[in-house]
């Protein structure tokens, strides 16, 4: 991660972009809701708490912009002390709080295809390649322009059904409802710089490239962002019931660098189109490189933020929505035919022009330093910060 800088981690409109996040400050032990123009860091927290207490604003740009007084840090600084790990400076968060992390899946059509894969190997990575063959030579051509709920998906699920194909991921990829779950607990997402972390357990792996939109308590979208929903392919393809085993892990969501506000010319219409790209490069020389195209999504945004929040479903501190991705690594890491998984050390980059990049790098999670900080540090922070509790510290 040596080569990374301030610069690269911004979008490339980065003038115009009106960035918030988060920073550890170790000279106040928590940490800090800031906004970011350029190479200057302003630090928020005096006037806004929680990023979740800034998305509740009517317009959390303009009340951002409101509160920009002197910078407090250099970005190039911060951007350092992320990559190089030093928890003496202050370093980069995952730029949301007390939001629930929810997630979409299969939201794209071709993507689909390789959860049936993994369901039809039953979780082993040696039988991907005959099965890939299997389902292409049963679909016999693409089906990336189903409309998800339609009559003709109706039909493809009943074809590829009729074949021996059944999926409970046709349901959800093909069906009327999307799939949504909660990928993480409040406050357990890694930002910019910190590893995201591989259990054990699993032998076939890889990350998600997604956008990840930021809604309020009311259900509107107030930014966006970029999101790692790291999967663990083995686990899920034995049998979906596993989901939270294979997406809830320790530092298995990465989120960041910052959440891009919805500010002028940047609203949820600029997104629709946006490339994510990805780039896996190991300590190995392995190299990888992937795409997520929104405009291949399946399902338009609106469709997914139903699903997750309405008369069933309400979130009191607003809600982070991983939007599903397109990409689905095949290519062959090793040995040919066996597809791609992490190793110890990948560097991963989910970078797009409008949201900056997100970098990070895989860990082995049991010999990681467990998580500690949550809900209840957070607001013991926040209160030793009231005017009234700092002085009476001073005393």
């Amino acid at each position: 991660m040596s080569h990374a800088s301030s610069q690269q981690i911004l979008p490339v409109d980065a003038e115009d972009a009106l960035l918030i996040g988060r920073v550890w400050d170790p000279a106040t032990q928590g940490p800090r809701v800031v906004s970011v123009r350029g190479e200057e860091v302003f630090d928020l927290t005096p006037e806004v708490r929680t990023v979740a207490e800034l998305m509740e604003h009517e317009n959390p740009a303009d009340r951002a912009l409101l509160g920009m007084g002197t910078p407090r840090w250099k970005l190039a600084e911060i951007v350092a002390a992320s990559v190089h790990k030093d928890r003496n400076r202050p370093h980069l968060l995952a730029p949301i709080d007390l939001q629930v992390i929810k997630a979409c899946g299969v939201t794209f059509v071709e993507s689909m295809i390789e959860r049936v894969i993994e369901e039809r190997c039953g979780g082993d990575f040696n039988r991907a390649a005959e099965v890939r063959k299997t389902v292409a030579d049963v679909l016999g051509g693409s089906l990336s322009s189903l409309r998800p709920g339609s009559e003709q998906a109706q039909e493809a699920k009943k074809v590829l059904t009729a074949q021996g194909m059944w999926s409970q991921y046709l349901e959800v990829g093909l069906g009327p409802d999307p799939e949504v779950f909660t990928k993480a607990p409040v406050l357990s997402s890694v930002g910019y710089g910190n590893g995201i972390d591989i259990p054990g357990f699993s032998s076939w792996n890889n990350p998600e490239p997604e956008l990840v939109l930021v809604l309020d308590s009311a259900g509107r979208v107030m930014g966006a962002t970029l999101g790692n929903d790291v999967n663990l392919r083995d686990v899920e393809g034995r049998s979906a019931l596993l989901l939270g085993m294979a997406k809830d892990n320790n530092a298995s969501c990465a989120i960041g660098p910052f959440i891009r506000l919805f500010h002028n010319d940047f609203t949820l219409e600029s997104l629709r189109t946006e490339e994510i790209e990805l780039t896996v490069e190991g300590q190995d020389g392995y190299r990888m490189e992937g795409r997520n195209s929104l405009a291949r999504i399946s399902r338009p945004f609106e469709e997914l933020i139903n699903a997750a929040r309405g008369r069933h479903h309400q979130y009191p501190d607003g809600f982070a929505l991983f939007t599903g991705t397109l990409f689905a690594p095949t290519q062959d890491r090793d040995a040919e035919g066996l597809g791609f998984t992490h190793k110890d050390g990948d560097l991963v980059t989910i970078s797009s022009p409008r949201l900056g990049s997100l970098v990070n790098r895989t860990e082995q999670t049991e010999q990681m330093q467990p998580w500690t900080f949550g809900i209840t540090a957070l607001f013991a922070y926040l209160e030793s910060m009231r005017p009234e509790t700092a002085s009476l510290q001073l005393k």
